[in-house]
């Protein structure tokens, strides 16, 4: 089985300002002459990590990273202004051009696989590949499976934490009702909803419990952004229109892609990989037994390295 490459430190780092009042941290690694390859980081709002970089081989890859708006470490820290479906994808655009890319590889799980979809779908022409893992189409029945019904019956004690913080009468409408806390003016309870909010979502990421993604997404600069920014875009569908994503997946029929996906992922399950695979062609589907959604976990990092590979592989 495979594991992470070595940590590597970035060769060069940037700051793009795009729409006010944001700026993007950007960072390269690798080799500068190598396949380009952007990851696109899940949440909306989580950020990148260090890890990141580690699923790709540094003599073959120049590794883009970036943290979308509000994330991370792109300012300003957890705004919702001027942030929506349509920005990031224009800031994606915008960071081609100004690292003078012609075209590259998408790397992206979760809401990074939305993201990688949504701007393959706009620029087709710009892309040469796709690795996805844990496909999010964001569809109403995908939102709903982990906020509504569907994960709660597998974690009915975790999700009576998460609804804790709720009335009894708010418990109808979980996002509206986390919304308004993480939006609201008193600092407390905007913590205090950010940490219930991303714990229920790690505890319900991997197949085994893991404490240390708990503590990672219970921290505050990562939770205060994680969980407003990913509620602001659940309230509002993702900006996107119904079944988006699979309605105009013909736009990347030509391009070649392979889908990573555990068979237990509880926040995104397999359907949705499924449903993806069917309408694109050119994809490759390889479901990942004991697994659930989390990066991180053993066989989706020996899948994902493996994907690396073979899509530099099949490039070179």
């Amino acid at each position: 089985m495979l594991s992470l490459y070595p940590n590597i430190k970035p060769y060069a780092s940037h700051w793009l300002a795009v729409d006010k009042p944001h700026e993007l941290y950007v960072e390269e690694c690798g080799s500068p002459g190598g396949i380009p390859v952007l990851c696109l980081h899940g949440g909306p709002g989580a950020g990148c990590d260090p890890i990141h970089r580690r699923y790709f081989d540094p003599l073959d890859y120049r590794i883009v990273l970036f943290d979308q708006r509000g994330s991370g470490r792109s300012r300003p820290h957890a705004s919702l202004e001027e942030n929506t479906t349509e920005a990031l994808i224009r800031d994606i655009e915008t960071l081609r051009e100004f690292l003078g890319v012609r075209r590259w590889v998408l790397f992206g799980g979760s809401w990074g696989a939305t993201l990688a979809l949504l701007y393959a779908e706009r620029f087709p022409e710009r892309v040469m590949a796709m690795i996805l893992r844990g496909v999010f189409l964001c569809r109403r029945e995908d939102i709903d499976w982990l906020y509504k019904q569907g994960a709660r019956s597998i974690f009915p004690d975790h999700w009576a934490d998460f609804v804790r913080l709720l009335d009894v009468d708010q418990r109808q409408n979980v996002i509206a009702a986390y919304y308004e806390r993480l939006t609201g003016k008193d600092e407390v309870a905007r913590l205090a909803a950010a940490k219930a909010w991303t714990t229920w979502e790690a505890r319900c990421a991997t197949l085994v419990p893991s404490k240390p993604l708990i503590d990672q997404v219970k921290e505050a600069h990562t939770a205060l952004s994680m969980a407003r920014i990913e509620c602001h875009y659940l309230v509002n569908n993702g900006f996107l229109e119904p079944d988006q994503i699979l309605r105009d997946i013909a736009a990347v029929a030509e391009i070649p892609g392979i889908i990573v996906h555990g068979r237990y992922d509880m926040i995104c399950p397999l359907t949705q990989a499924w449903a993806l695979h069917d309408a694109w062609p050119r994809s490759k589907l390889r479901i990942i037994n004991h697994a659930g959604h989390s990066a991180s976990e053993p066989g989706i990092v020996d899948a994902l390295i493996h994907a690396t590979k073979d899509i530099a592989r099949d490039l070179q």
